[in-house]
């Protein structure tokens, strides 16, 4: 590969790797303007910028063909994230190894003894996290006074991550002369305070147009009922079969409560949140690399550094704050000319919000419903057809027994025993109420179309008690021996819930609930005919303090 402002070295080391061409921003930090000068760049992720940086670096570190012999390092990229700072460090190796580089790596989770001992023996290179590097730092054995140049490497994200002490400690303690090259997706109030305070006329190289940020990410938003956003990631999941798949949430526990879920319906998924050690957290990439886990349940802060080749779908389970959390989480997938894809769970009440943020973001997004349980199954049937259609090597020994098989049992017995084993594995798709059919049971609503004849009941249990929809609606299924289409409106009250079942249901469901027997979990629980004037869809229950506080021992449920 030649470019002229591209060092020798670098050059053979691209060429072997199969680099025909440079990306955009590997472009830009060669440009006529760039060299020597402090850099400010935007670029998404997957867009080649640790080669870039690297290249920029060149010119401060390489003397003729190689780095001069250093006793304390000459360069630093600061990362965010353990992973991060592992995939740099491996990729600078290759990238300096004909220039003779001598890069070490100090992240939390390795031995710091081990570290200490390798910057002791030289470094022309050091890469690491923050708090790593600070603890060096402070204890001796990170000498920056030799520092020719430094990068930040998602430098808004280590800020987000709450870093700034730690990457000022550490900038404070290089060369007043030295180069920094800033490398940040967004560029946030903090970000420009901290180019302000440690860089002198930086070059602003911007790579992400309006489109380019997400032309490779095909964008999609589904608006669901709150009680359904689970049973639309199921489904979501289950229609793309994804290689690789980062579901996004926003707390520990909801990633906790999904990738539970997940599990039990048989889905492979690893879990990566704030409570998950480095230990764990490394069990867990490793096995989606691996492929023994193929849906990964995530918080922002725990994804960030993740780089995942085979993510082709993101699902933001829960909303991003802002559109540049929603184009940083997208960014996981569509990597490197990749396409992907990213879908947005939005609650119906939120979706003029949602709106107003992808138009601020000029980001296309296609409104689409949740893939039904007869998609999937149809998309099922396609992807099982087009994986018998390809050809398969086989060893002599499974060629004879695949001739014994047909001597032994008729090509239907096969072909259904073998559709049965592939679908083994494959959880089953949720059936979802279309929104056309139904209302938000999470809010009071009006009549329902197939439910003018509809029965009230209610139950004793209410806001006061944590009621919540998506708990009293399996529970109203499971006693009352309905489906979740013969269930219509929920109103919570603070002390009781009211719930309609359909006409067509309503006999069997009060004779289920004569028979009932209580689960222990739910024991007090009671559930009755209302009375005429609740059934109003113009009554509204009184106020908790005019309402007489329930009894400590409630009866079990029996119908009116």
């Amino acid at each position: 590969m030649q470019h002229p402002r591209l060092h020798g070295a670098l050059a053979e080391a691209l060429a072997a790797r199969g680099y025909d061409k440079l990306t955009p921003v590997q472009s830009a930090v060669l440009g006529e303007d760039a060299p020597g000068r402090d850099l400010i760049v935007s670029a998404k992720t997957g867009s080649g910028k640790t080669v870039a940086f690297g290249m920029a670096m060149a010119s401060d570190l390489i003397e003729a063909d190689r780095l001069p012999f250093a006793r304390a390092p000459l360069g630093l990229i600061i990362a965010p994230t353990r992973e991060l700072a592992i995939q740099v460090s491996k990729e600078l190796d290759w990238l300096y190894a004909n220039a003779g580089a001598r890069v070490v790596t100090c992240v939390g989770g390795m031995d710091p003894m081990k570290e200490r001992r390798a910057l002791n023996g030289g470094a022309h290179i050091v890469v690491g996290t923050p708090g790593r590097l600070r603890d060096h730092l402070e204890r001796g054995a990170l000498d920056l006074s030799s520092l020719r140049v430094a990068v930040l490497d998602e430098a808004d994200e280590m800020l987000d991550m709450g870093f700034r002490e730690e990457l000022e400690e550490i900038l404070d303690a290089t060369p007043d002369d030295r180069r920094t090259l800033l490398f940040s997706a967004t560029m946030p109030r903090p970000i420009v305070a901290l180019a302000k305070r440690y860089q002198r006329n930086a070059l602003r190289i911007e790579t992400m147009g309006d489109k380019e940020g997400h032309q490779d990410i095909a964008y999609q938003a589904v608006a669901v009922s709150p009680t359904d956003i689970e049973l639309a990631v199921v489904n979501l999941l289950r229609f793309h079969e994804a290689e690789t798949a980062i579901l996004f949430c926003a707390t520990r526990e909801a990633v906790r409560r999904l990738h539970a879920s997940l599990t039990e319906r048989n889905f492979h998924a690893v879990a990566l949140s704030g409570e998950h050690s480095q230990n764990e957290r490394n069990h867990a990439l490793q096995a989606l690399r691996d492929q023994r886990a193929r849906v990964c349940v995530a918080t922002d802060v725990a994804a960030r550094g993740i780089d995942l080749p085979s993510v082709s779908l993101v699902i933001h389970v829960e909303l991003p704050r802002d559109a540049e959390a929603l184009q940083h989480r997208s960014g996981r997938t569509g990597r490197a000319g990749r396409k992907g894809t990213a879908v947005l769970i939005v609650p119906f009440q939120r979706r003029k919000r949602v709106e107003g943020m992808l138009r601020g973001a000029r980001i296309a997004v296609e409104w689409i419903r949740v893939p039904s349980a007869e998609e999937i199954r149809a998309k099922d049937r396609q992807r099982l057809l087009t994986e018998l259609s390809a050809g398969v090597e086989l060893e002599d020994d499974d060629q004879q027994l695949a001739r014994d098989i047909m001597q032994e049992l008729a090509p239907e017995a096969i072909a259904a025993a073998l559709v049965k084993a592939l679908r083994t594995d494959l959880p089953a798709p949720e059936d979802i109420i279309p929104a056309s059919q139904r209302t938000d049971r999470s809010v009071e609503a009006g009549p329902r179309q197939g439910f003018e004849g509809a029965t009230w009941f209610k139950l004793n249990a209410g806001r006061r008690h944590n009621a919540d929809p998506r708990w009293l609606l399996p529970l109203i299924c499971r006693y009352g021996h309905v489906n979740r289409t013969d269930v219509g409106a929920i109103r919570l009250a603070a002390s009781e819930s009211y719930f309609q079942i359909s006409e067509r249901a309503t006999p069997g469901f009060r004779k289920a609930l004569s028979r009932a027997t209580i689960a222990p979990e739910d024991q007090g629980l009671m559930i009755e005919l209302a009375e005429p004037r609740e059934q109003s869809p113009v009554y509204r229950p009184e106020r908790s303090h005019d309402r007489p506080r329930p009894k400590k021992k409630l009866r079990h449920p029996k119908a009116a």
